[in-house]
């Protein structure tokens, strides 16, 4: 007993300490790397590229839903319980998450437990069967189990080869349901149960979550009922588990979570929208709501992309100068960053409206490893489905793979790296409060982060063009006193230490002496 209080506050402490320090790399393990040459990338593939997010400066894994599924993308199981064969099995996942310890990074999970497919056995053993021990685990609105409350009350859905799936809703006020997602989610906390969480994972992200589900009016009150008790018992196995939610509400910047869900990390929604707009005024507006209400210990996951966005270079106007704003903003602004795989090597891929889920496929595409097209490891499983394919992004030698831009030292990729390490060795970078700088130009963005007695400056030019502008005129900023960390080559600073001129794009990281 002793031992496991031990191993429990080191791990609490330790994971606090370094909470600011993450890197998050979000990961679609279909499209990573595929380990057998089966088309699909798996749980080895992860576990043979660790070696790549580590020299990438990634400290955390979120991993999208592992268990069964009749989807391309795992989400409504037909089985909690059970790997996808084609990621591979529970001892590929234990190896995985052992080595990922092994290297003092951490590994979450993501998971939706409120909607089951069709072919779950909740669903086949209960509709049309009140009798069936599963009866009440899905929602059914009659009492003979034969109006089932389907997903967004979509009575079917088609997939990207054309099967046809139903997705039901989970009865989520069931005492039972209420226990098996409680045991679900403590196995994997800790799967041999000997108090050892080296082979456990570290978070869990929680999709759409909500607390009146899909707005229906038929599950309601779930932060307080469902949702904190579960989250409450599952920090008593480990108190150094971080709970992230998806908000469904896309415009929400999620602050109820905290106060009412009992989560610890929330996504910076309106905060990606911002930054996507190049609209100073809108950043400097989100960053404030975003970073300034949060409750003690809470955070913000920061993010410009993932499985459910357009990729940021497929933007209007995008170039490398914009991306590389977005990676400033994505790293340096703070909460916790969140990288999707390929961001940092400017893939691209657009949602497309289709009646079937392949219309997300091309923001899923495999990641771009070599400059051609193809190669080993390369994970097709999509290849010659569809339209997805016939228009995909991947083109070979455009420039965009981890090939090409390792070789060159102004790769977007290469950009990552730098803005990565420099995070993580400045602790204003890695810990600081945010606080929005005025300028005197409406192209010219600035803040500052507070760390003690450590202050960084950072000075963003949003346009194309070169912007002269005055920072904080209000106040005594002598940049010509400040110590220049990063920064884009060429930007003039004048004698009075106030003033810059600032060239297209340009991306400025500057620290202040200490006591300042």
């Amino acid at each position: 007993m002793i031992k496991k209080l031990i191993i429990i506050l080191l791990m609490f402490f330790t994971l606090n300490a370094s909470a600011q320090q993450e890197v998050m790399y979000h990961i679609f393990q279909r499209s990573f790397f595929d380990s057998n040459g089966d088309g699909n990338g798996d749980l080895k593939g992860i576990q043979q590229k660790l070696d790549y997010l580590q020299q990438l400066g990634v400290t955390t894994i979120l991993l999208s839903p592992l268990y069964q599924s009749d989807f391309y993308h795992n989400y409504f199981a037909t089985d909690f319980e059970a790997i996808d064969k084609e990621y591979g099995s529970f001892k590929d996942y234990r190896n995985l998450i052992q080595e990922v310890h092994k290297r003092k990074m951490k590994l979450y999970q993501d998971v939706e437990m409120q909607y089951v497919a069709d072919q779950h056995p909740w669903f086949t053993d209960s509709y049309k069967n009140p009798k069936s021990q599963y009866s009440r685990y899905v929602y059914y609105n009659d009492k003979l189990n034969e109006k089932p409350h389907y997903f967004w009350d979509v009575p079917e859905f088609t997939t990207y080869n054309n099967t046809k799936e139903q997705i039901v809703m989970v009865n989520m006020k069931d005492p039972k349901v209420k226990e098996y997602t409680l045991k679900v989610l403590k196995y994997w906390i800790d799967p041999d149960g000997d108090g050892n969480f080296n082979d456990g994972v570290d978070g869990y992200r929680l999709d759409h979550m909500m607390d009146n589900l899909d707005n229906a009016n038929k599950l309601t009150n779930l932060f307080k009922e469902f949702w904190t008790p579960i989250l409450n018992d599952l920090r008593k196995v480990n108190p150094a588990l971080q709970i992230v939610a998806e908000q469904a509400d896309w415009n929400s910047y999620g602050h109820e979570y905290f106060t009412k869900g009992n989560v610890d990390r929330v996504f910076a929604f309106r905060l990606k929208q911002a930054i996507t707009s190049f609209d100073k005024k809108k950043i400097e507006k989100a960053a404030d709501s975003t970073f300034l209400y949060n409750p003690a210990g809470k955070q913000q996951v920061v993010f410009i992309e993932n499985h459910d966005t357009d990729r940021f270079a497929s933007e209007p106007g995008m170039n490398i100068g914009k991306l590389k704003i977005g990676a400033a903003l994505n790293l340096l602004m703070g909460g916790v960053p969140s990288i999707y795989y390929g961001q940092e090597i400017s893939m691209k891929g657009k949602t497309e409206q289709r009646p079937t889920d392949g219309g997300e496929i091309p923001i899923r595409e495999t990641f771009e490893w070599y400059a051609a097209d193809n190669g080993p490891g390369m994970a097709l499983w999509y290849k010659d489905t569809g339209p997805w394919w016939n228009n995909r992004n991947m083109k070979p030698n455009d420039g965009i793979s981890l090939e090409e831009q390792q070789k060159d030292p102004n790769s977007l990729w290469n950009y990552y790296r730098q803005l990565i390490r420099l995070k993580k060795i400045q602790p204003a970078l890695a810990f600081g409060d945010y606080k929005t700088i005025p300028t005197s130009n409406d192209k010219v963005l600035s803040f500052t982060r507070t760390y003690g007695e450590e202050k960084i400056l950072v000075v963003i030019n949003l346009s194309g063009n070169t912007e002269e502008v005055m920072i904080d005129p209000r106040e005594d900023y002598n940049i010509s006193k400040l110590k220049l960390l990063s920064g884009t080559p060429n930007v003039i600073l004048p004698r009075d230490g106030k003033n810059l001129s600032m060239t297209p794009y340009a991306v400025q990281v500057w620290r202040f002496p200490k006591g300042s």
